[in-house]
C-alpha cells in the first residue's frame, strides 16, 4: 500500500508543548497526530452515521404517521436509568 504525506501544521509552541507533555512512553509526535487524525475521522462519521439514522427514522415515521411521544421516551430511559443504577448497587 503507497504511503500519503498530511500536510504540515503550524501550531503555536504551547500547542506543541502541550502535545508533546501528553505522549506516552515511546510514542512520537507523528504517531500521536496520526491517532489523533483517525479518532477525529471516527468521532465524524459516527456523527454523519447518526444523523443519518435520525433523517431516516424521522421519513419512516412522516410516512407511516406514527410518532413516538418526548414523554414515552423520557420514561422509557427513566426506567432504563433506575435499572441501572439499582444494578451498580448490587454490584458494589
Amino acid at each position: 500500500m503507497k504511503t500519503a504525506t498530511i500536510p504540515s501544521l503550524r501550531v503555536d509552541e504551547e500547542l506543541r508543548t502541550a502535545a508533546q507533555e501528553v505522549l506516552a512512553e515511546g510514542e512520537s509526535l507523528s504517531s500521536f497526530v496520526v491517532q489523533s487524525i483517525r479518532e477525529s475521522i471516527h468521532r465524524r462519521q459516527a456523527v454523519q452515521a447518526f444523523i443519518a439514522r435520525g433523517l431516516h427514522s424521522r421519513d419512516e415515521a412522516r410516512v407511516s404517521n406514527e410518532y413516538v411521544t418526548a414523554q414515552s421516551v423520557i420514561a422509557k430511559l427513566a426506567k432504563k436509568l433506575a435499572a441501572a443504577k439499582k444494578s451498580a448497587k448490587t454490584r458494589k
